[in-house]
């Protein structure tokens, strides 16, 4: 019988005392700032080189993830290419407002986490974007298109869906949900120790890779994780519950997605354990002037191997942007 309990490397303990005792790498490399939207301040890290064609990409991530999970694998291509990318922390987490009096009269959507990114572009001076958002970032990529048509340039949407809680799909598979359950109880009794969060979080990855077709860096996820709690605000227990929420209260969005007229592309992987690839099939096709990229392997995880067809695939629908604008 194959255990449901994610498997940690063997020497886990050996490369956090490694991570914990030496010297990090610097995992913001670009300039940080503070937007404000309303009485909520949003962190924001923009990137951007000599080559820069003041073309800009706003990335978003997911649930309860700092904006650290986007890699250099992923945005130094676009910076190569002469593309300003700008990365933020959605409301809740990292070193954006932690909203401590969230409750019945202070509780939000995707569609006001959609308002964040917005902020971030005006605070910025920034009319029009590419937006890329994976996970909960691609159902809020899809908010903002739907709601600020006019911000956006094109927009992406990674392993996600259009709509969470969709009856006729499957919202939390069993294999994923068993996974979680074994691996909160096997470190709920030392959950206040550095070394066991940092367990955790990797066993998290691992449950999100699943079966996929690569490995993981385990020191990367160790380092980054390690990071985030020196040198920046760490992780915001109670934002879980907070991100859940928005999701479920949001609701469908495919009666607006079938409306837009803002190129698009949808990536998925076929090994997604947490969004089932079924999502992206069902959503996808919906949106007018959209492009599809189903891939073999992929699990919910953008890994290097698989970059360079994502970035590819971008880069394509850019043009197909510009296209647009120039009306051919």
């Amino acid at each position: 019988m194959v255990s449901s309990e994610p498997r940690l490397p063997s020497n886990i303990n050996e490369m956090i005392q490694e991570v914990m005792t030496s010297d990090l790498p610097e995992f913001m490399p670009g300039k940080s700032g503070f937007a404000q939207n309303g009485d909520i301040k949003i962190a924001y890290e923009v990137l951007e080189n000599e080559n820069c064609k003041n073309v800009n990409v706003l990335l978003v991530n997911g649930h309860t993830q700092t904006l650290l999970e986007w890699q250099p694998y992923f945005y130094q291509p676009l910076l190569d290419a002469g593309y300003r990318v700008i990365r933020y922390d959605n409301r809740g987490f990292g070193q954006s407002d932690w909203i401590k009096n969230w409750g019945e009269n202070n509780k939000y959507t995707l569609k006001e986490m959609a308002t964040d990114g917005v902020a971030v572009l005006d605070h910025l001076g920034i009319e029009k974007a590419h937006i890329i958002g994976s996970s909960m970032g691609g159902m809020i990529s899809q908010q903002l298109a739907i709601n600020f048509p006019n911000r956006v340039l094109t927009f992406t949407s990674i392993m996600s869906t259009g709509f969470y809680f969709d009856k006729n799909l499957i919202d939390v598979p069993k294999p994923f949900a068993l996974k979680l359950v074994k691996l909160i109880f096997r470190y709920k009794k030392t959950m206040d120790k550095i070394e066991t969060k940092m367990k955790f979080q990797y066993g998290i990855r691992q449950i999100l890779k699943g079966k996929g077709d690569y490995n993981l860096d385990s020191k990367t996820i160790l380092q980054q994780f390690y990071y985030e709690i020196k040198n920046r605000n760490g992780y915001n227990a109670k934002a879980n519950d907070q991100h859940g929420y928005a999701i479920k209260k949001s609701g469908s969005r495919y009666d607006e997605l079938i409306k837009l007229n803002v190129p698009a592309l949808i990536v998925h992987g076929t090994d997604d354990t947490l969004i089932l690839v079924n999502h992206a099939e069902k959503y996808g096709p919906m949106i007018p002037n959209s492009t599809s990229l189903i891939l073999k392997g992929m699990g919910h995880d953008i890994p290097e191997k698989y970059t360079p067809e994502i970035l590819n695939s971008l880069f394509i629908l850019f043009e197909k942007s510009n296209e647009t604008k120039s009306g051919l």
